[in-house]
């Protein structure tokens, strides 16, 4: 009896001790954050190189040929529209005007009296005093004068034209660049037919850039769903990056995309507008262009802080409910903000390490600490 007594205490103890032992290693486990994978749309943005226009860049011509007489503006400074730039020596203009005023002035001479004759033999025609052919020549007359007085009015407007060309005005306001004539050099003609200089307008700037033929697709199917949808793609704003990697703070738009893809290239022309107020950006800079080129309406999405590379491959540390820890090989289709898209390789829902990664091991067991990780960008 006794015997049996101390087999029962021993079992006792010992299923104690088990329980206690079991508790110890599940309460010794220790606590690592995880995250959740999640799965949202996201816009897939690509940068281009683009480069820099005026929003107008208008070249300044010699419409006459001659000396450059005078230059009336500062290189590299704004001028308005109708200022004077450039004075062209108008001396010959101004003998051909004195000229054509003087053939006019000959011209009206001959019509009065062409006009004279005609009303003074008018009276005769009806007693026959005069021949029906003098009368019709006298008509004749006149009529080659009133045509020499247009004509001569037409060249006198000619000449008036071609020396107001002599004085060079701005076409529009905006930044005049550095001035390709001197005074005193010949201009409009060979030797020298120059473009002067040219103004631009830089208040706003067009970007230029070409897309792809996968680009533009991935770009025009998602035009279409944005159409069917009574939303703009065009729109939808882009970012601008300057030479030093700065964004640029103002957003542009897409203003133009051209009517075919340049077989030479396998690339569409796209014509963008940004606001430069502050005249920051000149025309003939390159810079990188930030737009939207699709949009993927369930993208998995895993933070990058999860994930790691090893010998040549992207993998993650996967939790399941119980603890245990397995290694995941993903494959990442893009960066999206500070997550990467994963192509293929998990699922959402799934729970993945984010803390530990060098210190949790495939295999063992921990306890999941759920987190919800917040994007940075």
């Amino acid at each position: 009896m006794k015997i049996s007594h101390f087999w029962s205490a021993l079992m006792i103890s010992v299923s104690l001790f088990a329980c206690r032992e079991k508790s110890q290693t599940i309460t010794d486990l220790q606590s690592f954050q995880v995250v959740e994978i999640i799965a949202q749309e996201v816009p897939l943005s690509k940068e281009f190189v683009g480069q820099v226009y005026g929003k107008a860049d208008i070249p300044i011509r010699a419409r006459v040929d001659g000396f450059v007489e005078r230059i009336h503006f500062q290189e590299g400074l704004e001028v308005k529209k109708g200022q004077l730039l450039y004075t062209i020596d108008d001396s010959p203009f101004r003998l051909d005007v004195a000229r054509e005023q003087s053939r006019l002035s000959e011209a009206q001479v001959n019509l009065v009296n062409a006009t004279n004759d005609l009303t003074r033999i008018e009276p005769l025609v009806s007693i026959k005093a005069i021949s029906e052919r003098d009368w019709d020549a006298a008509k004749a007359r006149k009529s080659a004068a009133e045509e020499s007085v247009k004509a001569a009015t037409a060249n006198l407007e000619l000449s008036k034209v071609n020396l107001s060309y002599t004085k060079i005005i701005a076409p529009l306001d905006g930044v005049i660049g550095k001035t390709n004539a001197k005074q005193g050099e010949y201009v409009g003609r060979s030797p020298n037919p120059v473009i002067l200089n040219t103004i631009s307008q830089i208040d706003s700037i067009i970007v230029e850039f070409f897309l792809n033929e996968k680009d533009y697709l991935a770009f025009a199917r998602q035009f279409i769903v944005e159409n069917r949808n009574q939303r703009d793609l065009k729109s939808r704003p882009l970012e601008l990056f300057l030479a030093d990697g700065e964004r640029f703070p103002y957003l542009g738009e897409i203003t133009f995309l051209n009517r075919n893809i340049d077989p030479s290239t396998g690339s569409i022309l796209v014509q963008s507008k940004f606001p430069n107020p502050d005249k920051l950006i000149r025309p003939g800079q390159f810079a990188k262009v930030k737009g939207v080129v699709d949009i993927l309406p369930a993208a998995i999405l895993v933070p990058q802080r999860c994930v790691f590379e090893l010998q040549g491959f992207f993998n993650v540390l996967a939790v399941n409910a119980d603890g245990m820890v397995s290694q995941k090989r993903i494959e990442i289709l893009e960066t999206y903000q500070d997550y990467f898209i994963v192509q293929s390789g998990l699922s959402a829902g799934e729970r993945v390490l984010l803390e530990g990664l060098m210190t949790v091991k495939p295999g063992s067991q921990i306890t999941p600490e759920l987190v919800t990780f917040n994007s940075q960008r």
